[in-house]
């Protein structure tokens, strides 16, 4: 075998011999798996915990076998629209039918449009859209990035610290490394209180992607389109496109989407027809990204 001495390709060999050991080593470290553990993870989900525990295989250990606990108890996979619908009539979480420049999957979010009261509904409602977004990832992209539109957010209409904190559980410890940047677009001033608290419950990693953006603030708006085409870009978050969430069309398109979640996960032994899935999620072929809208004009 033979390596290059000088340059950064020497370098850059060496650092994806080590993190291929560590890779190797955490999944020793799990052991044998089964069924839709096996399937759930993949090199690049390993990678994911790894990344997200700064490579200690120790720590990455604990971190996927609670996530596989978790997910043997939540059944995340087995959620299906009909039984969150409910939850996304307003549309104050829906996945978008625009990506950002990076080709990742978009989450929108609007907190002042809270219609429920229900804490687990809420959540459900969440990680079910959690996993369409990775299920609809374009092939060689692992993260999402989410769009939070704060207007007409207020405290008194707020989610709950509570319920706050066990989102950003479920966010950082079952789903890590698959955000890779969420925007809060004009948060009122007396979000600065909320924010005060909800921070000390996100890990450095998961801090450093969020940022704030203002309207009035060119910087903020320049960091914007640096990752959102403005043409494509609704113009609640300050760009050129008059879209409006429709739950109708956006329904069709979850039902749609079941189907080919219970494909892919629909059978404890892998179908041959899956063998070449790499990124935690199936390849093109089998979840083609969907033609319709999710948002019409």
């Amino acid at each position: 075998m033979f390596r290059r001495k000088h340059g950064s390709h020497s370098h850059g060999e060496h650092d994806v011999l080590q993190q291929e050991t560590k890779i190797n080593e955490l999944r020793a470290a799990i052991g044998p798996l089964s069924g839709r553990s096996s399937q759930y993870c993949t090199k690049a989900c390993l990678e994911r915990y790894l990344e997200a525990r700064n490579w200690n295989v120790e720590k990455s250990k604990k971190m996927l076998e609670e996530s596989l606990k978790w997910r043997s108890t939540y059944k995340p996979e087995e959620i299906r629209w009909h039984e969150v619908a409910s939850e996304g009539e307003t549309g104050k979480v829906y996945r978008a039918n625009f990506h950002d420049q990076e080709g990742r999957t978009v989450i929108v979010m609007t907190p002042a449009k809270q219609n429920t009261s229900s804490q687990d509904n809420q959540l459900r409602h969440l990680v079910y859209l959690l996993e369409n977004a990775i299920i609809n990832l374009p092939e060689g992209q692992e993260q999402m990035a989410w769009l939070i539109d704060f207007t007409g957010w207020s405290l008194s209409n707020s989610v709950p610290i509570k319920t706050a904190r066990e989102t950003a559980n479920i966010l950082q410890n079952h789903y890590p490394e698959r955000l890779s940047s969420a925007f809060l677009f004009n948060p009122p001033r007396v979000f600065e209180a909320f924010w005060k608290i909800v921070k000390y419950f996100l890990d450095p990693k998961t801090f450093k992607k969020v940022n704030f953006v203002y309207i009035k603030d060119e910087e903020s708006i320049k960091l914007m389109h640096k990752n959102f085409d403005p043409e494509i870009l609704p113009v609640q978050f300050g760009g050129k496109n008059k879209i409006e969430y429709d739950h109708e069309v956006f329904s069709q398109m979850m039902l749609m989407d079941d189907k080919k979640t219970a494909k892919f996960w629909g059978s404890d032994e892998k179908p041959s027809h899956l063998n070449h899935v790499i990124n935690g999620h199936s390849a093109p072929e089998v979840t083609p990204e969907p033609s319709s809208i999710a948002a019409q004009s």
